[in-house]
């Protein structure tokens, strides 16, 4: 387990401690799920009524946010480049240095595992019952596949990674891999580790070379009986609801959430940080930038024309702030 005194990370954050300095730091958690011995951050200032309800050992903040913090803080110019820097100590010593083993002492077989050629499986895996894993398989420490789930061959499993009951993850795809997100320091891109897990309940099936990124903080999360087709991008912090069915080419941003049996059509992008409520249908190709509160079918794009056609309806788009300026003087010549 990480764990770091909160007087050495106040030093290496270059932060102002104050309150307790005997607290003893397991890990960082979002503003929304704090917990005891662990760190959070507020980087938001609209998000500062949270404070009040934080279960959070510490929190990274800046110094106009003192007021409003009743807990032990590290004041710092910047929160959010702080606690990129501190996951990046977590991720350091957590992920690097990996031993692999295929010791069955630290793995945990069920009943008639089916693990084929070239497979490596890392330290403290469990493996339920009926479990299949196709060649050439990689399994990262610590996950937990459960009953009766088969992964075909050339699949990858990243660590601390949870896969529920009777799932089917086809070959090529990429479970847990970290999401892209950055912060710019300076000049230079600083990677924002993904301490986040994936986790996959009950009767979900994932086709070939499709992408699910692990969560930043918390978890990127496919509830029960989704099917997700080929090709598509799962960015961290997605979760997406049970009986939900995404086609091919889907591309849905990070912290989206979709609802309960929706349907996404092939190749649609899904914009991030938006919320699509249940039963909701978007046709392929769509382009969802705003959040959906109501059931229904959704559809945007311009179904393909001959190019000469095409054209002349991109002119007409292009011109129609002032079409529409002369259909209103031409009405209000009308009503006059």
């Amino acid at each position: 387990m990480f764990t770091i005194k909160i007087t050495d990370l106040a030093k290496q954050l270059n932060a102002k401690l104050i309150g307790d300095n005997n607290i003893i730091i397991h890990g960082i958690t979002s503003i929304y799920n704090t917990k005891k011995n662990y760190i959070t951050f507020l980087a938001n200032k609209k998000l500062r009524f949270l404070l009040s309800n934080c279960k959070a050992s510490a929190v990274i903040i800046d110094k106009s946010s003192v007021p409003f913090c009743k807990t032990t803080s590290l004041v710092v110019a910047k929160p959010y480049l702080a606690y990129v820097l501190f996951a990046n100590m977590i991720y350091n010593k957590l992920y690097n240095n990996i031993k692999i083993s295929t010791k069955e002492k630290d793995i945990l077989l069920g009943k008639n595992v089916n693990i084929g050629d070239n497979v490596v499986i890392e330290n403290n895996v469990k493996l339920g019952n009926n479990v299949v894993i196709g060649s050439n398989c990689f399994i990262g420490k610590n996950v937990i596949i459960k009953d009766n789930t088969k992964l075909f061959n050339n699949v990858t499993i990243h660590c601390d990674t949870i896969i529920g009951n009777n799932c089917i993850i086809q070959s090529g795809t990429v479970i847990g891999s970290d999401g892209f997100g950055y912060i710019k320091n300076k000049k230079k891109w600083l990677k924002i580790p993904h301490l986040g897990r994936v986790i996959i309940h009950n009767y979900v099936e994932i086709g070939s070379c499709t992408t699910v990124d692990r969560g930043t903080l918390d978890d990127t999360i496919i509830n029960s009986g989704v099917i997700i087709d080929n090709l598509c991008q799962i960015a961290h912090n997605v979760i997406i609801g049970k009986y939900t069915a995404i086609a091919g080419g889907v591309i849905i941003a990070g912290s989206s959430h979709i609802g309960n049996n929706c349907l996404v059509g092939g190749a649609t992008v899904i914009n991030g940080h938006i919320s699509i409520c249940d039963k909701v249908t978007i046709t392929g190709m769509s382009m969802v930038i705003r959040s959906i509160k109501k059931s229904g079918v959704y559809s945007s794009g311009i179904p393909i024309q001959q190019n000469n056609k095409w054209r002349k309806t991109a002119v007409l788009t292009m011109n129609i702030n002032k079409i529409n300026k002369r259909i209103k003087v031409i009405e209000r010549n009308i009503n006059k």
